[in-house]
């Protein structure tokens, strides 16, 4: 049973955690392999798209011989980088644990990013190795090209090589490198305390993404908390995942869902009708999902088409769910469980999770996960504040990030000398140890779960020689969240239009981030 702790320092904890998190293994790749060789040949991953299969067999072979391969081919050491720019499919978690297997730290990046985020984004990670995406290869390469000091090799998905040498097909290195017994391979122990597993790119309000440095702790520690909640589903538990798997949600469901042996169906992006027939199809219990999602299913008439009487559970995570929205999507396609969680990609998945088997109150977000530490801060006196007392939410525990890659004065910002992360977020718990999100002290905008910084879009815009002053804001919109809204001044006696401004933010930004708003 959840308490508060009601001593002087009003500080909250989840239940213990489990006392070897790492199950006594030394480091992170060992762990997962340790998962995927009890697991057998079940299917672990289908693409939703093409219903072609990966096997837990399959990956974990795959992954040996690319993790083999690299290291003896291409000389991947211990720490160095591994970036992955690519949609949803199913080369990305065979990369994944090939890296992870090495003690190599992934960089998932984001593939809508302009040459100028992706720029940005690899020189916050400084990748050695780097997979990319078809759907992005054009952008990306160009830019690898000029960041050749520290990208040495670049292995393209896909059947198709049109970029010259320099480019490997990453097919044609899997079938050139040697099968190797997952049994004989040595994966080697590590400080997982201190060892990064994941560089996930977070938006501050400041400008463009900061690296987050994700440990193998980190990862271990998160794993347990799916096992707990899967452990209370009543049907059988087939996974539909839409979320992106360079977010930081999508890339950590995506290693929970493989380390808990469950069924993962997969969607490179969200279409409609493809969405709907995936659940139908493969009969999905367990679907992850962000708030534009669950307005889809609360309102639009296409839902009405499709058989979803096998939803037993919605995940709702990356922004607020409004009550109004769940109580629509419960009523109109019955499902049994609709939890909302909180996290941040600084908290590597979930502080607080709603639960399957405790009524959940109305707006709330849940209760602390295990081994989670919280407290609620007055903004202005800093001072602890008690139950039902909104705050800035701080959270301490085996989650939280290493720090900001490279940039030691935001991590002292976001972690202080005691370990405590202030989320830069508003709320309160109540006497039964529920919390409750009701503002951002951060100025970001939620579009359709993609955290926008304001300040990026106004400083891209004040680049423009017509504007003088530019104010940027989010445009509250049930359907997305909120939508980026510009106020522009602009300079004397020119001409400057709407559809100038959005087309010069457009062309310079990744989609999440242009002016839907107007």
């Amino acid at each position: 049973m959840h308490k508060v702790k009601c001593d002087n320092k009003l500080i909250l904890s989840g239940e213990p955690e489990p006392a070897d998190i790492t199950e006594g293994c030394g480091s992170l790749g060992m762990f997962l392999m340790k998962r995927l060789l009890r697991h057998g040949d079940n299917v672990a991953v289908i693409d939703g798209v093409y219903s072609s299969e990966l096997r837990y067999l399959e990956l974990l072979e795959n992954a040996v011989r690319v993790a083999a391969s690299l290291q003896t081919q291409k000389n991947l050491r211990s720490g160095d980088v591994v970036g992955i720019i690519s949609e949803n499919r199913l080369e990305f978690p065979v990369a994944l644990y090939a890296a992870f297997f090495a003690n190599a730290a992934v960089a998932p990046i984001n593939l809508t990013y302009t040459e100028r985020e992706f720029d940005h984004a690899l020189n916050l990670s400084k990748p050695k190795i780097l997979f990319v995406s078809p759907h992005s290869a054009d952008r990306v390469i160009a830019v690898a090209r000029k960041n050749r000091h520290f990208i040495e090799h670049i292995f393209l998905f896909g059947e198709e090589n049109s970029f010259g040498p320099d480019i490997t097909l990453y097919e044609d290195f899997l079938a050139q490198s040697r099968a190797i017994n997952p049994y004989s391979f040595q994966i080697k122990p590590t400080n997982v305390e201190e060892h990064v597993a994941l560089i996930m790119c977070s938006s501050g309000t400041t400008g463009l993404p900061k690296g987050v440095q994700l440990t193998q702790r980190n990862v271990m520690a998160s794993v347990w908390i799916l096992s707990v909640l899967e452990a209370s589903f009543e049907v059988p538990v087939v996974v539909l995942g839409v979320i992106p798997w360079f977010h930081a949600f999508g890339c950590l469901t995506l290693i929970n869902v493989i380390c808990n042996k469950l069924k993962l169906v997969s969607l490179p992006k969200f279409e409609e009708g493809l969405f709907l027939s995936c659940i139908e199809n493969y009969r999905c219990s367990f679907v992850f999902v962000v708030p534009p999602l669950m307005v889809f299913l609360a309102k639009h008439p296409l839902v009405d088409n499709y058989d979803l009487t096998s939803i037993n559970t919605l995940l709702c995570g990356a922004a607020p769910l409004s009550k109004e929205t769940e109580t629509l999507v419960k009523q109109r396609i019955g499902v049994k469980h609709v939890l909302q969680g909180y996290g941040m990609s600084e908290t590597t998945l979930a502080m607080l999770v709603q639960s399957t088997v405790a009524v959940n109150k109305s707006g709330s977000v849940g209760i602390l996960q295990a081994g989670t530490f919280a407290k609620v801060v007055d903004p202005e006196s800093r001072k602890l504040l008690g139950p039902n007392q909104p705050g800035e939410l701080y959270f301490k525990g085996n989650q939280i990030m290493k720090g900001y890659i490279g940039n030691e004065k935001e991590t002292k910002d976001t972690i202080d000398k005691d370990g405590w992360l202030r989320t830069g977020d508003i709320g309160y718990y109540d006497e039964d140890g529920e919390f409750f999100i009701i503002d951002r002290l951060k100025e970001l905008i939620k579009y359709k779960g993609y955290q926008v910084p304001p300040a990026e879009i106004e400083a891209i815009l004040l680049t423009n020689p017509k504007i003088k002053d530019v104010g940027v804001v989010g445009l509250p919109d049930e359907a997305v969240g909120e939508l980026p809204l510009a106020f522009v001044v602009k300079q004397p006696d020119v001409t400057l239009t709407e559809d100038e401004v959005r087309q010069y933010v457009a062309v310079r930004t990744s989609p999440a981030k242009r002016l839907h708003g107007g």
